[in-house]
């Protein structure tokens, strides 16, 4: 699991999984995902990590449009967020898993 971070937020190989993925993970270990298509709150989403083909299920605290971020991990305010391996931003407030992330609850790194 993701920072072993427990009930909401599970693995297992692509292969076994049923349904399609409605969000992108860039590179093991990024806080967030990118939603391919839109996530409604409640809903139990796949997504799927890229560099090695593994997947997660996380349920949507919130509507996540298009494009937008979901979080995989749990992170108090002020703390960094990891995208593309990379600190890309800094936490707002606190996140839980399967909150939308935008922003209203992220700043980012360069300024």
């Amino acid at each position: 699991m993701v920072n072993n971070q427990a009930s909401t937020l599970s693995e297992k190989k692509a292969e076994t999984v049923t349904s399609t993925h409605k969000f992108l993970i860039h590179h093991r270990g990024d806080h967030v995902g990118v939603a391919t298509s839109e996530i409604l709150q409640g809903e139990k989403v796949v997504g799927i990590y890229m560099d090695d083909n593994t997947d997660v299920v996380v349920t949507a605290k919130g509507d996540i449009p298009l494009g937008h971020k979901i979080s995989l991990v749990n992170l108090e305010k002020d703390e960094p967020v990891l995208k593309y391996g990379v600190q890309v931003g800094i936490t707002t407030e606190k996140w839980e898993i399967g909150d939308y992330v935008h922003t209203h609850n992220i700043k980012t790194a360069r300024w």
